[in-house]
């Protein structure tokens, strides 16, 4: 059986005042970060040659 959502009447969603320029800024400071792709990273194998000396 499913269940029923409620349907919110929401105009608005947050505080009644608003952001400061210093949130606006770190909100947007954060959605570049987020949206800028991310260093790939390096990977380094090593390979280990077995040697009649060695084993």
């Amino acid at each position: 059986m499913k269940t029923k959502s409620k349907e919110l009447n929401v105009d608005f969603i947050g505080g009644m005042g608003s952001l400061t320029e210093s949130e606006e800024k770190a909100l947007i400071d954060f959605f570049k970060r987020k949206k800028s792709p991310s260093p790939k990273k390096v990977v380094r194998t090593t390979l280990i040659k077995k040697t009649k000396e060695h084993a």
